[in-house]
């Protein structure tokens, strides 16, 4: 008898741990749902709206510029000071700020706050990935499940909330913008040079790129701004603090030198897979990039207008969203190569037909096929590439998931750099090359991980309760 009531107090527990565990991915996520409603319509908008000297293409790579610099030292010092919760808080901040410059958009608040959400990014990002790998681990180990699987079901279902607030965030844009229309009939010289052949775009201002009334430009960054707002008190007082569960000692992890924290995002790259693995962030900014500073502008608002960027984005957004959930429950199933292999053949056709379309009013299907083709190959990316760096790097979750900010803030600063410079069609070769070599990088990675699995796994099965220790410390 009292061994049944031990054991149905043991079940009671287990379930009241799944319930928190859920609930705080749940709160993560919808604060992120309403911060990037506010954020990834405004980046969606930067080079159609602020298209005169090239305004918005140089505030977003002076964003991922400041991400880039501050990934290389601010995510594992903040974390370690501050813990998941306060660091998210705290970044959540930056973004509010660049709302508030919108407002009044120039070079002397755009780039200033555009330089404090790159410093903000990636500590949000990594805390992100550091919260959900603990809460999934903690749960792995409530419940004996296997720890990368309940690791991929949690980014899964935090991409399926988080990814929709393209859909919120642009079709707020679309609506707002959508009262005057901006757009009169494209000139046939003006289609000549849309899509891949568009080399001036960037910098010059057409019929279909003029500005919206200011305000209107006030109305929508009022509801973004109260977005970011709303964020930052959801996550502020609902989200639970967690403490990694690893098998050392709190009192031997505040013992870490500083310097060694400062520069354990470093000092991760002696191992041989992350150098590998490096071009995998990369490619994601890359072809984010490319989405929302070249697509948006060059087929989207030349041959239809800016009110349709939204619209077109929505697509990119829902399909990203219910990819993201649907891979994240697949990997169980396929395993992680399976969804690779098909995240690099949409990609690949995407490009080629890019490459060799010509955008036109009448073809007004095809400019939503694309996004969200797009978007499918980014739900891989985005869910398989936090898995895998959370399960191979899972004694330096800190540190891994700073490198994969730093790498892709990188290819975002790269994408964005040159996006003034060359031609729409040079910028589609460019990322074909980043995405055959991620590929490669990344089968080589596999192949490692086989070669270095096949002693352990035999060892593993003669002893599960050692490999049940080991799956739960991811």
């Amino acid at each position: 008898m009292g061994r049944d009531l031990r054991s149905l107090s043991g079940v009671k527990l287990s379930a009241g741990t799944m319930e928190r565990n859920l609930r705080n991915v749940l709160v993560l996520s919808l604060g992120f749902l309403l911060l990037f409603t506010a954020y990834g319509g405004l980046q969606s908008l930067q080079s159609s709206l602020y298209s005169e000297e090239g305004l918005g293409v140089a505030a977003l790579s002076t964003l991922y510029g400041g991400m880039l610099l501050s990934s290389m030292f601010l995510p594992p010092v903040l974390i370690k000071k501050l813990g998941c919760k306060w660091t998210l808080v705290l970044a959540m901040c930056c973004y509010v700020a660049f709302s508030l410059g919108n407002f009044y958009a120039s070079w002397y608040t755009l780039i200033p706050t555009s330089i404090l959400v790159g410093l903000g990014a990636a500590t949000l990002w990594s805390a992100q990935g550091t919260y959900l790998t603990i809460v999934g681990n903690m749960q792995a180990q409530k419940t004996g499940q296997v720890g990368k699987d309940v690791v991929n079901q949690y980014f899964g279902i935090f991409f399926l909330i988080f990814q929709s607030s393209g859909v919120w965030g642009n079709l707020i844009s679309s609506l707002v913008f959508g009262q005057t229309p901006t757009q009169g009939t494209v000139p046939k010289e003006q289609l000549q040079t849309c899509g891949a052949s568009d080399c001036l775009m960037a910098v010059a201002s057409t019929n279909s790129t003029r500005r919206p009334s200011q305000d209107l430009i006030y109305t929508l960054m009022g509801i973004y701004t109260g977005c970011g707002f709303l964020a930052v008190l959801l996550t502020a007082v609902f989200l639970e603090p967690v403490k990694d569960a690893g098998p050392e000692g709190d009192s031997e992890k505040q013992a870490t030198p500083f310097w060694s924290t400062l520069l354990s995002t470093f000092k991760l790259l002696r191992d041989k897979r992350l150098r590998l693995l490096i071009l995998l962030p990369m490619l994601s900014g890359f072809e984010q990039a490319f989405l929302s500073g070249d697509y948006t502008r060059s087929y989207a608002t030349c041959a239809l207008g800016i009110q349709f960027v939204g619209y077109v984005m929505i697509c990119f957004g829902a399909v990203d969203a219910l990819c993201s959930v649907l891979f994240g429950r697949l990997a169980r199933h396929t395993g992680r190569i399976a969804l690779f292999a098909l995240g690099a053949v949409t990609q690949l056709a995407c490009i080629v037909a890019l490459l060799l379309w010509k955008p036109h009013p009448s073809q007004l299907p095809v400019f939503f096929v694309f996004p969200g083709l797009w978007g499918m190959a980014d739900a891989v990316w985005q869910t398989q590439n936090n898995a895998l760096f959370g399960v191979l790097f899972e004694k330096n979750k800190e540190a891994a998931f700073a490198n994969y900010r730093l790498w892709e803030a990188l290819g975002f600063v790269v994408a964005f750099g040159y996006s003034t410079f060359l031609c729409v069609s040079v910028k589609l070769y460019v990322l074909l090359g980043v995405l055959g070599a991620a590929m490669a990088a990344y089968g080589a990675v596999e192949y490692l991980e086989s070669r270095k699995a096949v002693g352990p796994l035999a060892a593993a099965r003669t002893k599960p309760a050692e490999e049940g220790v080991t799956q739960t410390k991811l």
